[in-house]
């Protein structure tokens, strides 16, 4: 019996070893001052030999050095940069582990009409692919489901938390609907033709949406609540409270999308991945339409477009006056959100100033989400959640994080990844 014992205990000290997380910092208890750094503030401005206070996990001076007296520990950040934390929109972070393990997937819920689905209960704020977000300087994200024509409601959490309530920032932030699409291609494996084809059921699948947002009014108006949940969830984009969310592509679907939330009285909306959006810039501008562009690292998806369509696709939408945000939805899209500051710099390598491309991970996404209030710009009286990086956060190269803060408060930037390169960085050293 002794024997069992022990080995599950060496069994328990060994596992615990492998899998534990990284413990989320303690609240700010000090003044803390950062000095000399030049300070990107997320909203086109640049300050050079800065000083920056914090306290009680918000920032209270920011400014040129020598505009403020230092309080508390003091950085020297001489010749470094200091950047907002990074955001990262419409991600599923936290809610799948291991794609081939079902058990460790949640992201998608049963059903094609799902607002009532809360993606914030089943967060993991211990994911490892999470603890990878922040050595890249992505603080926070939108948790956001997938699945359905409506895939339940997003939340806003910061990457250094104990559990979900811990690491809310805004709960229920908006819900997503998936438009249907205007084209499909040929099933080669059925023997048809691969290329586009029109969606006969284009019409029918809007109707059904259409009947669904009547259906959730008339709910609402009957001013019960223990009517259909489906129904009653989706009073918040009715009300002006929640964003309406909508996955869409191609111009048509746009222009549908756009007639489709004026007849319906939908208070915000925000397209997510609109593709063909620079195509229709001017209604979108004209109708204050916020867009959460296709990833920024993909291939052109026509054969007659420019082949850096998708690198300049954020610049055609800013110059045309469109509030413009980067998300990283699609293959591998967890592990690759800790890219999204690369991202940016590519948008800047094709055209864009570079301080307005960081804009697209911070100020921008700040705004979009609705927390522009308390994060996204170093601004005075907002989080201090933002990091010290050695050279240029955009550049992979120079993307070396010394220092992180979220509220305020001094998180580890030590994960699984980084322990790894350590590792294998001293095999032929020795």
């Amino acid at each position: 019996m002794k024997k069992i014992v022990f080995i599950i205990a060496l069994c328990t000290i060994f596992f615990g070893k492998v899998t534990a997380q990284q413990t989320p910092a303690k609240a700010q208890s000090e003044a803390i001052t950062i000095t000399g750094a030049t300070a990107h503030i997320g909203n086109g401005e640049v300050i050079e030999n800065s000083i920056l206070i914090f306290e009680k996990g918000k920032i209270t001076a920011i400014g040129a050095n020598g505009s403020a007296s230092a309080k508390g520990t003091v950085i020297d950040a001489s010749g470094k940069h200091v950047y907002p934390g990074f955001i990262a929109p419409n991600s599923t972070l936290g809610l799948v582990e291991i794609g081939a393990v079902r058990a460790t997937d949640d992201d998608s819920e049963i059903g094609n009409y799902n607002p009532h689905i809360r993606s914030i209960i089943a967060y993991n704020a211990e994911s490892k692919i999470v603890e990878s977000m922040r050595p890249n300087g992505v603080l926070m994200a939108q948790i956001t489901p997938r699945g359905g024509r409506i895939s339940g409601t997003s939340s806003i959490v910061q990457l250094d938390a104990w559990n979900w309530e811990d690491a809310t920032i805004k709960v229920d932030d908006g819900i997503h609907i998936n438009w249907p699409s205007s084209f499909t291609r040929g099933r080669w494996w059925l023997g048809e033709e691969p290329g586009y084809k029109p969606n006969k059921k284009y019409v029918e699948q809007i109707t059904k949406l259409v009947d669904f947002i009547h259906q959730s009014k008339a709910s609402i108006k009957s001013n019960t609540t223990t009517g259909n949940l489906p129904h009653l969830a989706m009073k918040g984009i009715f009300d002006g409270s929640k964003t309406l969310f909508i996955h869409v592509n191609t111009e048509k679907e746009i222009l549908d999308v756009l007639n489709f939330s004026k007849e319906n009285n939908i208070k915000k909306i925000v397209l997510v991945g609109a593709y063909e959006a620079y195509k229709v810039a001017a209604q979108l501008k004209q109708n204050n339409v916020p867009v959460l562009t296709t990833r920024t690292h993909s291939t052109p998806r026509q054969e007659d477009e420019d082949y850096d369509l998708p690198y300049k696709n954020a610049k055609l939408l800013m110059d045309a006056g469109v509030l413009v945000a980067l998300q990283n939805s699609g293959q591998m899209e967890r592990a690759n959100a800790r890219n999204l500051p690369f991202q940016a710099g590519t948008v800047a390598a094709h055209g864009l100033d570079k301080e307005k491309a960081l804009q697209l991970i911070t100020g921008n996404s700040a705004k979009i989400l609705g927390i522009d209030n308390s994060t996204g710009t170093l601004e005075i009286g907002k989080d201090a959640t933002l990091f010290i990086s050695i050279g240029d956060a955009l550049d992979m190269r120079t993307n070396q994080l010394e220092k992180a803060f979220i509220q305020g408060r001094d998180i580890s930037l030590e994960s699984h990844q980084t322990k790894l390169w350590k590792r294998y960085s001293e095999k032929y050293t020795k």
